[in-house]
């Protein structure tokens, strides 16, 4: 499965309104109110919030990566938001975060969330890449960005 596989341009926030890390990661989950693929919301933000509670998952250079895994959804989900000003996320790095995405799997799809983390990871780690998305102008333009940086890695 690829990183471009779960975004779509509804599940994609330009502009993250939240000013806190919780804020951020609630807006991220809110973007799955109506969607027939969670089956308790709140389940979904018990247990990303929960994992938050572990660990920042502010891993550094402007970026972000909330996940959790919960059996309240039915298949693996993402969703991808900016806050271009940056905010406090108590980073490894201590950096604001300016790129937060949100992954949120399946209690018995262990292995694929964790390769959907570290190709996340991976594909985050790239300066131009980071930046690339941090100038995008729509949701559309992230959409493309990620399909094009995705088709320089190999199938998982």
């Amino acid at each position: 499965m690829k990183v471009s596989d779960l975004l779509k341009v509804e599940f994609i926030i330009p502009h993250l309104k939240g000013e806190n890390k919780q804020a951020v990661i609630n807006e991220l989950i809110d973007l799955f109110k109506n969607d027939p693929r969670v089956e308790d919301l709140e389940k979904v933000r018990a247990a990303v919030l929960d994992r938050e509670k572990v660990m920042s998952t502010g891993v550094g250079k402007g970026f972000a990566i909330p996940h959790g895994k919960t059996n309240a959804v039915k298949e693996i989900i993402g969703a991808f938001g900016r806050v271009p000003e940056g905010i406090d996320y108590d980073s490894l790095d201590g950096s604001p975060v300016q790129l937060i995405f949100l992954l949120v799997g399946k209690d018995n799809l262990i292995s694929t969330h964790i390769k959907l983390l570290s190709r996340i990871s991976r594909l985050m780690n790239k300066d131009d890449f980071r930046n690339s998305l941090i100038e995008a102008k729509d949701a559309q333009e992230i959409i493309k960005l990620f399909n094009e940086e995705e088709e320089h890695f190999l199938e998982l």
